[in-house]
């Protein structure tokens, strides 16, 4: 019987009835990734041999009848960090690192039974859009090996679409879960900022950065949302807002009704491809058959985001990374003679080309003869963002739009052109610039390649986010197309 491609429901339910052990259920994801991964390459490091033991500790104590994450196995990013399994945030710098503790997402989903199966690619701390930049592989497209699978989230969200996890978790600083779960054709949550802890994900842009759920439906995503949310005394960050059973809300297909939805004109502007613009007015189209309103909306200042962003994410990532010195932890430079030179060359060789990059630009905004030209003025920026937002969602229940402005690209493509890959982020840049939750799904394809839906909400909001990716999803067809790699679903 084949067990890929369920849904967290389905498959629990297969748990309790035995149909299938957890062992088996774990041997199999073990199975499938060694059988599918060498074409995908998602993954940095598996954990076979403390998942098949608590795999069995699970089926000695009998899995949790009211816990529908029970013995399910999941994916772990490689920027978050898990105890005693390599955690790299697929840098040369952390390459050998092996943390002394889990962070809290992972601690938490432990003790709800599930069982980490792995570490995925990503691009290097985080800072990339196509994997590209992982100091150890590169990962490919669940739907075409010649494409990047998105970032910095890739492998995660390739480790999902082609059915080797049923899911699995990313961080996203400025469309990294959104970008390449569009990328791929599955679900990705970037819930507003402070509604999961941060404790224990290597940091990259510390006011920016969020962990978030991956998921093939959005059922499965609000489960996970629930399970992961919530305040934590390590992370003053954290929201203490109260956490809605998500998925319990997600039982009526016409929630969506007598809702007002915005489409920002500057989501379908120039730059965005005439495919990719045609699903999102199909999509809107299928809303208002669902009841809802759909208006036209501005965002006016959404074009300075990406410079905005650069400048705000650079300059907490040089800060957040001066850590890394090559003393304390972390790769150390031969052939040293003095302590600048263990710094020197230590950084030098440890980060790549796209994070010493970041270091510089932020480093240089930082510095006391810019700070008020580029820092300053780039948060004030931010300020105006966040404002243009505040003002559509007061009369607007949520936004709609494009996740990216083109389909999957061809690996190697775009990487020389830092310019063209970091303006693939405007879209959902401005999200992480406010704040707010942002979630990605399915709505089309074009020549064969998904396109991804963005739905935007208010602060802590992602209830009605939810909702509304429920009903499109039950409405249309496209959370059921898989790639024909590995025909798991």
């Amino acid at each position: 019987m084949n067990y890929f491609g369920k849904d967290l429901a389905t498959l629990h339910d297969d748990l309790l009835n035995k149909k299938i052990t957890v062992v088996d259920l774990v041997q199999q994801t073990f199975d499938n990734i060694d059988k599918t991964d060498p074409k995908i390459d998602a993954f940095l490091a598996l954990n076979k041999e403390a998942a098949l033991k608590k795999a069995a500790e699970i089926d000695a104590a009998g899995v949790d009848a009211d816990n529908v994450l029970s013995g399910i196995p999941l994916a772990i990013k490689d920027n978050i960090v898990t105890k005693g399994l390599t955690t790299t945030a697929a840098s040369k710098m952390l390459e050998n690192f092996k943390p002394i503790y889990d962070a809290t997402v992972v601690e938490k989903l432990a003790a709800l039974g599930t069982v980490n199966v792995g570490k995925t690619n990503m691009d290097e701390f985080a800072m990339g859009g196509s994997t590209e930049n992982s100091a150890f592989k590169i990962t490919k497209n669940a739907w075409d090996q010649d494409r990047v699978p998105g970032g910095s989230s890739g492998g995660s969200a390739a480790a999902v679409a082609s059915g080797q996890v049923i899911a699995a978790l990313g961080s996203d600083t400025g469309g990294s879960i959104r970008q390449p779960a569009a990328f791929n054709g599955i679900v990705g949550m970037k819930p507003t900022y402070g509604r999961i802890s941060r404790w224990g994900l290597i940091a990259f842009a510390s006011s920016l950065d969020e962990i978030g759920p991956m998921t093939r439906t959005v059922k499965d995503n609000a489960t996970l949302l629930s399970a992961l949310a919530g305040h934590d005394d390590h992370d003053l960050t954290s929201s203490t807002q109260e956490v809605p059973d998500f998925a319990a809300e997600l039982n009526d297909t016409t929630s969506v009704k007598g809702m007002k939805i915005g489409l920002p004109t500057e989501f379908l502007g120039e730059g965005v491809d005439e495919g990719v613009k045609a699903a999102i007015l199909a999509a809107a189209d299928k809303y208002r058959e669902l009841g809802a309103t759909v208006e036209e909306v501005s965002l006016p200042h959404n074009k300075y985001g990406v410079a905005a962003y650069y400048i705000i994410a650079s300059s907490e990532a040089s800060s957040n990374l001066q850590r890394f010195d090559g003393i304390r932890y972390g790769y150390r430079a031969d052939d040293v003679t003095n302590l600048e030179d263990v710094y020197v060359k230590s950084r030098s060789e440890g980060f790549g080309d796209e994070v010493k990059r970041r270091i510089m630009l932020g480093t240089f905004s930082l510095s006391a003869g810019f700070y008020d030209a580029y820092f300053k003025k780039a948060a004030q920026v931010r300020t105006l963002i966040i404002d243009d937002f505040k003002a559509v969602l007061k009369d607007h229940d949520f936004i709609m739009g494009p996740v990216t402005p083109t389909t999957a690209f061809k690996i190697g493509d775009e990487i020389s052109d830092p310019m063209t890959m970091y303006m693939n982020d405007i879209l959902t840049i401005p999200v992480n610039l406010a704040g707010l939750p942002g979630l990605s799904l399915p709505a089309g394809q074009v020549a064969g390649l998904p396109v991804g839906m963005q739905l935007i909400g208010r602060p802590f909001d992602e209830s009605t986010l939810y909702k509304a990716g429920y009903a499109f999803e039950q409405a249309t067809d496209y959370h059921n197309q898989t790639p024909s790699l590995g025909g798991q679903a």
